[in-house]
């Protein structure tokens, strides 16, 4: 198993001050591991922190952010273009990436050389259930709302037909083929 990285070990408000000196376009990296390491200092603490482990730490950063904005981008395309339709097309969108990163997190991890550990195994399964309940559960309510603007459509073609003085059977007929009844 891989050694962890001793940006990952420091302390959360030390890696917090880490961040913020790294999104600094006036500090460069080599400042920024001095600047940690000075922290830890005087924090008497024995870790420290090299400029290559703060590259890395920056490029994967930088990796993740570049990956963060191209999913909104694409999400804010998606949403922009479905801004018209029903909330569950949304949903549905969102259910399809998060599926998608699903399938794309096991496969990668499927490559490694390393087992893929159970916890996280248990944890992906998890995700794909209740992502399937989801869908099941938007399924349902869209199949209920169409049910019920089919019915409210067929009550105003029954108050409207009567007013013309249609016929009963018309009416029924009419009602039938609003409702989708054979």
């Amino acid at each position: 198993m891989a050694r962890q990285s001793s940006i990952d070990l420091l302390p959360e408000p030390i890696r917090d001050a880490l961040h913020a000196l790294l999104r600094d376009p006036a500090v460069n990296q080599l400042e920024a591991t001095k600047r940690v390491n000075d922290l830890l200092e005087q924090e008497q603490s024995d870790l420290r922190v090299s400029k290559s482990a703060v590259n890395r730490y920056s490029q994967r950063m930088d990796q993740i952010g570049e990956k963060m904005r191209q999913s909104r981008q694409i999400a804010e395309m998606w949403i922009g273009k479905l801004g018209n339709q029903p909330q569950g097309q949304v949903g549905k969108l969102l259910n399809e990436f998060t599926r998608t990163m699903a399938f794309e997190t096991a496969l990668s991890m499927s490559e490694g050389d390393e087992p893929v550990p159970p916890k996280l195994l248990k944890e992906l399964s998890l995700s794909i259930k209740h992502l399937e309940e989801a869908a099941s559960v938007n399924e349902k309510r869209e199949r209920e709302i169409r049910r019920q603007m089919a019915e409210e459509a067929a009550q105003a073609v029954d108050t409207a037909a009567k007013s013309q003085g249609l016929t009963a059977d018309s009416v029924a007929l009419i009602k039938q083929q609003i409702l989708g009844i054979a």
